[in-house]
């Protein structure tokens, strides 16, 4: 079992982008509402942020961060599907939301495929192995022993059931060949709190949270998910180095708005973010931030790869033994 960036997000880094029209030059006339759908402080809001300042900047009008977690974040999804379509609601999308549940979920209330414009696919996400300091890990080979020598004894948490933090934990037990117990969470915040207080022993982390309680020795880095070191953790090297030779896994972040968003909008919104996220000093603050950036694809090369990945990601959450759990 592996979870890989997939050809598909790496033929799509390269690909082309789209212009504006202008008609859309009136928009936007009131404040647009920029929909997180899981708890405040994540990476997700984190990039929500980063956008909705420049998207501000440049359109003239507040991009407002409303954070609506709940269901692995089917409650905010939803709540953006169902919106009026006229470019006033827009949502922070990762892997889970665009891809995972469509597997993880007996029937899933909206559909990734249909219900969403897809415009721009902003970064790939690596993940860091963290534990709480009480345990004296100084590598991931020592959590493999450790978990051996104490089967199911060691828990980990997650920002929810099928999120990557859980399947990436999952892959880890798999190549391990160790047990231990899922603790799932309504996002990494909670989840790394509880980690850095000792309730939970360990979880794979978006960076971008887990990043200063590492500096601060507040939790403890062992790994990092992708076969490559990651610029913003220089002293962490990947799980791959460490034994688990193959091991490489990282998820995404996109924005979308309701399906039926005019298309001179969703260009004015495309070729903002993609204008902003291929400037260097943009690409360097991410990296600092354990982020991969993306030159976006097209609108309609976006919505091919939302299809190819809700396939791929669809068959790791049947090999994790979780599909149609929800």
């Amino acid at each position: 079992m592996k979870i890989l960036l997939g050809f598909s997000l790496l033929a799509l880094m390269a690909a082309g982008a789209a212009g504006t029209c202008a008609n859309a030059q009136a928009y936007p006339a009131r404040p647009v509402t920029f929909v997180v759908p899981f708890a405040a402080g994540g990476g997700t809001e984190f990039l929500a942020r980063l956008l909705g300042q420049r998207l501000e900047q440049r359109l003239g009008k507040p991009f407002v961060i409303e954070n609506r977690p709940g269901g692995g974040g089917v409650i905010g999804a939803l709540s953006v599907a169902r919106a009026a379509p006229d470019g006033y609601t827009i949502l922070m999308a990762p892997a889970p939301v665009m891809a995972i549940n469509a597997a993880l979920h007996k029937k899933l209330p909206y559909d990734p495929a249909v219900d969403f414009v897809p415009i721009a696919l902003v970064v790939a996400t690596p993940y860091v192995l963290v534990v709480t300091p009480s345990l004296s890990l100084q590598s991931a080979s020592d959590l493999v022993e450790l978990a051996k020598a104490k089967p199911g004894q060691l828990s980990f948490a997650s920002a929810g059931l099928g999120t990557p933090h859980h399947l990436f934990a999952q892959l880890f037990k798999s190549m391990a060949g160790v047990e231990m117990t899922h603790v799932p969470y309504r996002g990494s915040v909670p989840a790394l709190s509880d980690v850095a207080a000792g309730h939970v022993q360990l979880m794979f982390c978006d960076i971008p949270p887990a990043l200063g309680l590492i500096n601060e020795g507040k939790v403890r880095g062992l790994g990092v998910s992708t076969k490559e070191r990651v610029a913003a953790l220089p002293g962490i090297s990947s799980i791959a180095e460490q034994g688990l030779a193959g091991f490489d896994a990282a998820s995404w972040q996109m924005v979308v708005a309701p399906a039926a968003t005019p298309e001179d909008i969703v260009q004015r919104l495309h070729a903002e973010i993609k204008d902003f996220m291929v400037q260097p000093e943009i690409k360097e603050y991410a990296f600092k931030m354990g982020l991969l950036p993306i030159d976006t694809p097209s609108v309609p090369s976006l919505r091919v790869f939302v299809q190819t990945e809700i396939a791929r990601w669809g068959k790791l959450v049947e090999q994790a033994g979780i599909a149609g759990s929800q």
